[in-house]
């Protein structure tokens, strides 16, 4: 599923999203992870965001450290200009805390990013991801 987001006028900078998708969860699991790639037309950082599907919205990374999973919030994930940054299992990603259901395989789940440009101003981006079984993406 793609998204795109043209700002206030045509002379704001923009955010093209693609390949946003949720990973389906258990019966009274209580976080999701969301995943997505991100272009940015000018230098921009995403500094959070929300969704209905749950009390809070994380952004995270996680990585193999000496054999041990380590997985951490962040403040921010900076977007270069013109380079793709993905949110992908294993590393980068946005995290669902305090599930208020069960998210199903083909689900939409509606999630706005919000990103911050290089003057300080923030815009809300809109995007619809499909909810996918583990291992079905």
């Amino acid at each position: 599923m793609a998204g795109y987001l043209l700002a206030g006028s045509a002379l704001a900078d923009s955010v093209k999203i693609e390949n946003a998708w949720v990973r389906a969860t258990a019966p009274g699991q209580k976080v999701a992870a969301g995943f997505m790639e991100l272009t940015a037309d000018a230098d921009m950082t995403l500094v959070g965001g929300s969704s209905p599907i749950s009390n809070a919205f994380e952004l995270h990374f996680m990585r193999m450290e000496n054999g041990v999973m380590e997985m951490r919030q962040m403040q921010e994930i900076k977007l270069p200009k013109g380079k793709t940054v993905s949110l992908e299992p294993g590393d980068l990603h946005v995290m669902f805390i305090g599930l208020k259901s069960q998210i199903k395989p083909g689900q939409r789940v509606p999630i706005t990013l919000i990103v911050k440009s290089a003057d300080g101003k923030q815009q809300q981006l809109v995007v619809q991801a499909e909810a996918y079984k583990p291992g079905g993406h």
